[in-house]
Protein backbone atom coordinates (compact mmCIF):
# COMPACT_ATOMS: atom_id res chain seq x y z
CA UNK A 1 0.00 0.00 0.00
CA UNK A 2 1.78 3.33 -1.06
CA UNK A 3 1.59 6.02 1.82
CA UNK A 4 -0.85 8.06 0.28
CA UNK A 5 -3.04 5.38 0.58
CA UNK A 6 -2.52 4.16 3.85
CA UNK A 7 -2.66 8.34 5.13
CA UNK A 8 -6.39 8.22 3.75
CA UNK A 9 -7.47 5.34 5.33
CA UNK A 10 -6.09 6.78 9.00
CA UNK A 11 -7.99 9.94 8.27
CA UNK A 12 -10.92 8.29 7.26
CA UNK A 13 -10.33 5.61 10.12
CA UNK A 14 -10.51 9.20 12.55
CA UNK A 15 -13.62 10.34 10.79
CA UNK A 16 -14.94 7.26 12.07
CA UNK A 17 -13.95 6.22 15.19
CA UNK A 18 -12.69 9.74 16.30
CA UNK A 19 -9.51 8.70 18.41
CA UNK A 20 -7.06 5.96 16.68
CA UNK A 21 -4.34 4.07 18.83
CA UNK A 22 -0.62 3.85 16.92
CA UNK A 23 -0.81 -0.50 17.66
CA UNK A 24 -4.35 -1.02 16.34
CA UNK A 25 -3.71 0.73 13.58
CA UNK A 26 -0.40 -0.93 12.62
CA UNK A 27 -1.85 -4.83 13.10
CA UNK A 28 -4.83 -3.34 11.39
CA UNK A 29 -2.96 -1.86 7.62
CA UNK A 30 -0.20 -4.71 8.50
CA UNK A 31 2.50 -2.27 8.55
CA UNK A 32 5.10 -1.55 12.38
CA UNK A 33 4.44 0.92 14.56
CA UNK A 34 7.17 2.99 13.26
CA UNK A 35 5.72 3.40 10.09
CA UNK A 36 2.33 4.68 11.65
CA UNK A 37 4.13 7.03 13.45
CA UNK A 38 5.94 8.24 10.63
CA UNK A 39 1.95 9.09 8.37
CA UNK A 40 0.96 10.36 11.67
CA UNK A 41 3.97 12.65 12.11
CA UNK A 42 3.20 13.74 8.32
CA UNK A 43 -0.67 14.33 8.80
CA UNK A 44 0.35 16.61 11.83
CA UNK A 45 2.52 18.73 9.65
CA UNK A 46 -0.35 18.68 7.73
CA UNK A 47 -2.43 20.05 10.23
CA UNK A 48 -4.86 17.38 9.64
CA UNK A 49 -4.22 15.93 12.86
CA UNK A 50 -3.00 15.82 16.43
CA UNK A 51 -0.63 13.38 18.19
CA UNK A 52 -1.86 12.04 21.31
CA UNK A 53 0.21 9.78 23.64
CA UNK A 54 -0.29 6.36 21.46
CA UNK A 55 -2.29 7.74 18.97
CA UNK A 56 -4.17 11.10 17.24
CA UNK A 57 -7.33 12.77 17.02
CA UNK A 58 -8.40 14.92 14.12
CA UNK A 59 -7.31 18.32 14.80
CA UNK A 60 -10.75 19.66 13.86
CA UNK A 61 -12.67 18.09 16.16
CA UNK A 62 -11.00 19.58 19.53
CA UNK A 63 -12.03 23.01 20.23
CA UNK A 64 -8.70 24.74 21.08
CA UNK A 65 -7.99 27.74 23.95
CA UNK A 66 -9.64 31.46 23.09
CA UNK A 67 -8.20 34.64 25.19
CA UNK A 68 -10.16 36.45 27.32
CA UNK A 69 -11.64 39.56 24.73
CA UNK A 70 -12.35 36.72 22.53
CA UNK A 71 -14.97 34.43 24.86
CA UNK A 72 -16.25 37.90 26.06
CA UNK A 73 -17.64 38.41 22.95
CA UNK A 74 -18.81 35.31 22.27
CA UNK A 75 -22.80 34.59 22.69
CA UNK A 76 -22.76 37.56 25.59
CA UNK A 77 -26.82 37.75 25.97
CA UNK A 78 -26.97 34.10 26.34
CA UNK A 79 -24.34 33.95 29.03
CA UNK A 80 -25.70 36.64 30.80
CA UNK A 81 -29.50 34.65 31.02
CA UNK A 82 -27.91 32.07 32.28
CA UNK A 83 -26.08 33.76 35.01
CA UNK A 84 -29.28 35.19 36.27
CA UNK A 85 -30.85 31.45 35.81
CA UNK A 86 -28.01 30.09 37.89
CA UNK A 87 -28.87 32.91 40.82
CA UNK A 88 -31.96 30.47 41.74
CA UNK A 89 -29.56 27.77 42.87
CA UNK A 90 -27.55 30.06 45.26
CA UNK A 91 -29.07 29.93 49.10
CA UNK A 92 -28.03 31.96 51.87
CA UNK A 93 -24.93 32.03 53.43
CA UNK A 94 -23.97 29.76 51.06
CA UNK A 95 -20.11 29.22 49.93
CA UNK A 96 -19.84 29.39 46.20
CA UNK A 97 -17.08 28.03 44.17
CA UNK A 98 -16.91 30.02 40.38
CA UNK A 99 -14.90 28.78 37.68
CA UNK A 100 -12.69 31.03 35.35
CA UNK A 101 -14.43 32.17 32.55
CA UNK A 102 -16.90 34.78 30.86
CA UNK A 103 -20.11 33.31 32.30
CA UNK A 104 -19.01 32.93 35.53
CA UNK A 105 -18.01 36.79 35.11
CA UNK A 106 -21.67 37.65 34.85
CA UNK A 107 -22.71 35.54 37.44
CA UNK A 108 -20.10 37.42 39.85
CA UNK A 109 -21.75 40.82 38.28
CA UNK A 110 -25.11 39.29 39.83
CA UNK A 111 -23.67 38.26 43.32
CA UNK A 112 -21.41 41.26 43.93
CA UNK A 113 -24.76 43.78 45.45
CA UNK A 114 -25.29 40.14 47.58
CA UNK A 115 -24.66 39.98 50.90
CA UNK A 116 -24.07 36.78 53.68
CA UNK A 117 -22.12 34.89 50.68
CA UNK A 118 -18.75 33.58 50.20
CA UNK A 119 -17.07 33.48 46.59
CA UNK A 120 -14.18 31.75 45.85
CA UNK A 121 -12.09 31.69 42.61
CA UNK A 122 -9.19 31.37 40.76
CA UNK A 123 -10.08 34.17 38.14
CA UNK A 124 -9.09 37.52 38.57
CA UNK A 125 -11.20 39.47 36.59
CA UNK A 126 -13.85 37.71 38.92
CA UNK A 127 -12.09 38.80 41.80
CA UNK A 128 -11.60 42.43 40.30
CA UNK A 129 -15.42 42.68 39.76
CA UNK A 130 -16.17 41.77 43.22
CA UNK A 131 -13.27 44.22 44.82
CA UNK A 132 -16.27 46.73 45.86
CA UNK A 133 -18.98 44.43 47.25
CA UNK A 134 -19.98 43.14 50.53
CA UNK A 135 -19.31 39.36 50.06
CA UNK A 136 -16.35 37.66 51.32
CA UNK A 137 -13.87 36.73 48.72
CA UNK A 138 -11.47 34.16 48.24
CA UNK A 139 -8.60 34.11 45.52
CA UNK A 140 -6.80 30.49 44.73
CA UNK A 141 -3.87 31.31 44.15
CA UNK A 142 -1.31 29.90 41.55
CA UNK A 143 0.24 30.72 38.10
CA UNK A 144 -1.39 33.38 35.96
CA UNK A 145 -1.86 32.81 32.20
CA UNK A 146 -2.23 35.98 31.14
CA UNK A 147 -4.12 35.90 28.26
CA UNK A 148 -7.74 34.64 30.40
CA UNK A 149 -6.87 35.52 34.05
CA UNK A 150 -7.04 32.41 35.22
CA UNK A 151 -4.92 30.96 37.97
CA UNK A 152 -3.81 27.32 37.73
CA UNK A 153 -1.14 25.20 39.00
CA UNK A 154 0.40 23.48 41.57
CA UNK A 155 -0.03 25.77 44.34
CA UNK A 156 -4.13 26.35 43.07
CA UNK A 157 -4.09 22.65 43.48
CA UNK A 158 -2.83 22.17 46.88
CA UNK A 159 -5.25 25.00 48.02
CA UNK A 160 -8.30 22.82 46.52
CA UNK A 161 -6.91 19.84 48.36
CA UNK A 162 -8.48 21.21 51.21
CA UNK A 163 -11.31 23.28 50.28
CA UNK A 164 -15.37 22.19 50.76
CA UNK A 165 -18.14 24.60 49.64
CA UNK A 166 -21.68 24.50 48.86
CA UNK A 167 -21.86 24.99 45.20
CA UNK A 168 -19.19 25.09 42.33
CA UNK A 169 -20.12 26.70 38.83
CA UNK A 170 -17.92 25.26 36.48
CA UNK A 171 -17.19 26.32 32.99
CA UNK A 172 -17.12 24.63 30.23
CA UNK A 173 -14.78 24.53 27.50
CA UNK A 174 -16.64 21.76 25.59
CA UNK A 175 -19.02 19.39 26.02
CA UNK A 176 -19.94 16.14 24.52
CA UNK A 177 -22.21 13.32 25.60
CA UNK A 178 -19.98 10.58 25.54
CA UNK A 179 -16.61 12.40 26.28
CA UNK A 180 -18.17 14.86 29.03
CA UNK A 181 -16.83 17.77 29.83
CA UNK A 182 -13.12 18.79 28.31
CA UNK A 183 -10.53 21.08 28.38
CA UNK A 184 -7.78 22.65 26.60
CA UNK A 185 -5.19 21.44 28.91
CA UNK A 186 -4.06 18.97 31.20
CA UNK A 187 -3.53 21.77 33.85
CA UNK A 188 -6.90 23.53 33.35
CA UNK A 189 -8.75 19.95 33.70
CA UNK A 190 -6.67 19.16 37.04
CA UNK A 191 -8.25 22.44 38.71
CA UNK A 192 -11.39 21.73 37.51
CA UNK A 193 -11.64 18.26 38.91
CA UNK A 194 -10.24 19.28 42.14
CA UNK A 195 -13.06 22.24 42.59
CA UNK A 196 -15.88 19.18 41.58
CA UNK A 197 -14.36 17.12 43.97
CA UNK A 198 -14.40 20.29 46.57
CA UNK A 199 -18.09 20.80 45.69
CA UNK A 200 -21.15 19.32 47.18
CA UNK A 201 -22.91 20.23 44.04
CA UNK A 202 -21.82 21.16 40.54
CA UNK A 203 -23.63 22.85 37.94
CA UNK A 204 -22.05 23.38 34.70
CA UNK A 205 -22.87 26.81 33.53
CA UNK A 206 -22.35 27.07 29.19
CA UNK A 207 -24.03 28.40 26.31
CA UNK A 208 -25.23 26.09 23.82
CA UNK A 209 -22.31 26.58 21.41
CA UNK A 210 -20.05 24.19 23.63
CA UNK A 211 -22.23 20.97 22.70
CA UNK A 212 -20.89 18.16 20.49
CA UNK A 213 -17.54 19.66 21.13
CA UNK A 214 -14.43 18.11 22.40
CA UNK A 215 -11.06 20.03 23.84
CA UNK A 216 -7.74 18.03 24.41
CA UNK A 217 -8.24 16.34 27.86
CA UNK A 218 -11.34 15.12 29.56
CA UNK A 219 -12.50 17.26 33.25
CA UNK A 220 -15.36 14.77 33.47
CA UNK A 221 -18.16 12.81 32.69
CA UNK A 222 -21.67 14.25 32.76
CA UNK A 223 -22.99 12.09 35.41
CA UNK A 224 -20.46 13.51 37.99
CA UNK A 225 -22.29 17.06 38.01
CA UNK A 226 -25.69 18.04 39.42
CA UNK A 227 -26.92 19.34 36.28
CA UNK A 228 -26.38 21.82 33.38
CA UNK A 229 -27.84 25.86 32.68
CA UNK A 230 -28.16 26.89 29.45
CA UNK A 231 -29.62 28.67 26.48
CA UNK A 232 -32.81 28.60 24.80
CA UNK A 233 -31.03 27.74 21.80
CA UNK A 234 -30.78 24.30 22.19
CA UNK A 235 -33.11 22.00 21.03
CA UNK A 236 -35.64 19.32 22.59
CA UNK A 237 -33.89 16.28 21.01
CA UNK A 238 -30.75 17.63 23.05
CA UNK A 239 -32.01 18.43 26.34
CA UNK A 240 -33.98 15.18 26.41
CA UNK A 241 -30.14 12.94 25.56
CA UNK A 242 -28.96 15.29 27.98
CA UNK A 243 -31.17 14.17 30.39
CA UNK A 244 -29.78 10.77 30.45
CA UNK A 245 -26.73 12.20 32.53
CA UNK A 246 -28.02 15.14 34.66
CA UNK A 247 -30.33 17.60 35.09
CA UNK A 248 -31.14 20.36 32.38
CA UNK A 249 -32.07 23.82 33.15
CA UNK A 250 -32.93 26.70 30.44
CA UNK A 251 -32.42 29.96 31.17
CA UNK A 252 -36.17 30.87 29.42
CA UNK A 253 -37.31 28.56 32.33
CA UNK A 254 -37.88 24.76 30.79
CA UNK A 255 -36.17 22.49 32.93
CA UNK A 256 -35.59 18.53 32.79
CA UNK A 257 -35.44 17.13 36.05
Amino acid sequence: MLPQERRKLILEKLVENERINIEQLGEQLNVSTMTIRRDLAYLEEEEKIIRTHGGAVLKKRLVAETSFQSKKAQNSDQKKKIAQTALNYIQDQSTILLDAGTTTLEIAKLLKHETNLTVITNDIKIASELLDSKLKVIVLGGELQNTTGTLFGPLTEQVLEKLYVDIFFLGAHAIDLKAGVTAPTHEKAAIKQLMVKAAESTWIVADSSKFNQKSFTKVCDLSCVEGIITDDRITDEYMRELQDYLKVTVADGRELV
